[in-house]
């Protein structure tokens, strides 16, 4: 498809939000169309199939619909915002539209910078204790054998302040673990 959004990409969280729709409601309707020919029929091994075939659609419907359903309300950011963060792309690696779940808390990351300093998310949800999800993203990375740096900035300001404050990452010697954090918190996300 010539739409598709990758998890990094601007737009990630609008496009999963409408793929993932569709595929719950044809999953629903899958569910009600097996439910409605088991009312149609009078052959009750064909009504026990169609039971079963109906109870075996439910967990694959459930399964799509509860990441969904616990990303409902974290949209992509606005245009002006990532045309902001857009001008430093060439400067080091930026992601966009994340969603990293931790065992308290979902993180919704606007933008993240991947940088040989360090990881700066900007997260948009206000009742995440930062402090808490810090110290289990680091361990997490820690666990991965990558520096435990990840900082996580609530106001956009100063994650503008910060991203501007930054040399770029060509500056620095590249071995590879910019790449590899980069690619770790796409795998993490939703």
């Amino acid at each position: 498809m010539k739409n598709t959004k990758n998890k990094g990409e601007y737009g990630y969280r609008d496009y999963r939000r409408r793929t993932r729709t569709i595929m719950v409601a044809i999953g629903i309707a899958a569910i009600l169309i097996q439910l409605a020919a088991r009312g149609l029929t009078d052959n009750q091994a064909a009504k026990n199939i169609l039971t079963v075939m109906a109870v075996l659609s439910v967990l694959p419907t459930a399964n799509l619909a509860s990441p969904l359903l616990a990303s409902w309300r974290y949209r992509t950011p606005s245009e002006a915002f990532y045309q902001k963060v857009r001008a430093h792309e060439g400067e080091f690696t930026i992601l966009y539209d994340l969603i990293v779940t931790t065992k308290e808390s979902i993180l919704p990351f606007d933008a993240v910078i991947v940088h040989p300093n360090g990881i700066y998310a900007y997260c948009t949800a206000n009742k995440v204790d930062s402090s808490k999800a810090e110290k289990s993203l680091n361990a997490l990375l820690k666990g991965q054998k990558l520096d435990g740096n990840l900082k996580i900035i609530k106001d956009e300001k100063g994650f503008f302040h910060r991203m501007e404050g930054l040399k770029p990452a060509a500056d620095y010697e590249d071995d590879g673990s910019v790449d590899y954090a980069a690619n770790f918190l796409k795998n993490m996300s939703m």
